[in-house]
């Protein structure tokens, strides 16, 4: 019953934190592209109002016409619409889903069997929350002591840079790949949303107050809102592939995967930036950014070429002739049947395919017929995409998949 509560949380969660995220990135993108599109207005009475941008646009059927003001509005609107439960329900929602899936089972999520220093499950939890922690205080610090000098920016940008990197390759060193990579993901998602709930949405309630009370408004506060959410936007993309590697085996299971997440993380910021910088070319800002777009596919590529599967020379073992419908019977010692099969999957597998549970995707193998039937999704999740066991692939070692694999190719034979 535990299992099945799990998993009607873990898939409600799931779907709104999905929603939640199309949201936020959505109206970040949104922003983004549209501080980048504004132009100066051209309206006389909308410079006397104070109005730095405008920008006119089609959409839907009608006609919009937003308009920026370089500090504050000279009044206030009856209605003021904020921004920000996008980004508190993301993380709210992603952070139940983290406790759900990982956090809960931590010593099937975040324990790697295989790793001699592997730490106790409540220590992988404390591990993992401080991930979260202590990189939002390390990034702002970074961001307080650096961000209003000269040349903040790139300064900020250069140790947030080498703070990523450093802490994606400890997360590989600690958790198993795919825990690794989800945590990382979380870790900037983290930052993300407080930067939007320390500095942004603080920063505004501030200027409104001051509006309000007839205070003239310091321009700090909009100065640093943006600089938070600039960077809010180069973390999107790295966060969005984090999130997903859990369903590719062969990305966090790689020796380096640290280096691989770092390099994937690292391609999406450079196409981000493309995009950012894209929208002032066309209004002849800045020179064409077509150089971010080829460093990112360039690392993309260059990082599917480096982790193409080298196939290994084995010879295949003979099977010997069965009668017509029976299954294929090993004929040589290379070919390890049931017998060597069986406590494998029943050690890592039957755990979620079984009739006693939910059997994830439909799929029972804690019987021999039905370890036959599924013997190329057996194969393919377990040799090919190194995916399998779910959350913890690194249960597997090289040798317990080579042997799924000398079973299947001789035939996948279970007497």
């Amino acid at each position: 019953m535990e299992s099945y509560i799990l998993d009607w949380a873990n898939l409600l969660l799931r779907w709104l934190h999905v929603i939640t995220a199309i949201a936020w990135v959505g109206s970040s993108f949104y922003f983004v592209f549209l501080d980048s599109s504004l132009t100066p207005p051209q309206d006389e009475d909308l410079k006397k109002q104070g109005v730095s941008g405008e920008l006119w646009a089609v959409h839907g059927g009608g006609f919009y016409h937003p308009v920026k003001f370089a500090v504050s509005p000279p009044r206030l609107p009856e209605h003021l619409h904020w921004f920000y439960w996008e980004s508190y329900t993301t993380w709210l929602s992603g952070f139940a889903l983290l406790t759900v899936s990982y956090l809960w089972n931590a010593n099937i999520y975040l324990v790697d069997p295989s790793n001699p220093h592997a730490l106790h499950p409540h220590a992988a939890i404390a591990a993992a929350l401080a991930f979260l922690v202590v990189f939002w205080l390390l990034y702002d610090g970074i961001c307080r002591i650096f961000g209003q000098r000269e040349r903040g920016d790139a300064i900020v940008g250069a140790l947030v840079l080498v703070l990523v990197c450093f802490a994606a390759w400890l997360a590989c060193q600690i958790f198993p790949g795919q825990a690794a990579f989800l945590l990382v993901g979380a870790m900037l998602a983290t930052s993300m949303s407080a930067n939007v709930f320390f500095w942004i949405i603080p920063g505004q309630r501030t200027v409104v107050k001051d509006l309000q009370q007839g205070r003239p408004v310091d321009p700090i506060h909009g100065k640093r809102g943006k600089q938070r959410s600039v960077h809010n936007t180069y973390f999107t993309l790295p966060v969005l592939f984090a999130m997903l590697s859990n369903h590719y085996g062969w990305l966090h299971s790689h020796a380096q995967n640290w280096l691989v997440l770092i390099l994937m993380m690292f391609a999406g910021a450079a196409i981000r930036q493309f995009f950012v910088m894209r929208h002032g070319f066309k209004l002849g800002r800045n020179p064409h950014p077509w150089p971010y777009a080829l460093a990112g596919v360039l690392v993309l590529v260059a990082t599917a070429v480096w982790l193409k599967p080298v196939p290994k020379a084995a010879a295949a073992a003979p099977v010997a002739s069965a009668a017509p419908g029976a299954a294929p019977v090993a004929a040589a010692a290379g070919v390890p049947g049931y017998e060597a099969l069986g406590p494998l999957l029943t050690q890592h597998c039957v755990v979620c395919h079984s009739a006693a549970t939910l059997a994830q995707k439909n799929v029972k193998l804690d019987a021999p017929d039905e370890i036959k039937q599924h013997a190329t999704q057996i194969y393919q999740q377990v040799v090919v995409l190194r995916k399998m066991p779910f959350g913890n692939p690194g249960a597997l070692s090289d040798a317990e998949r080579d042997l799924v694999k000398r079973w299947y190719e001789g035939g996948a034979p279970i007497n």
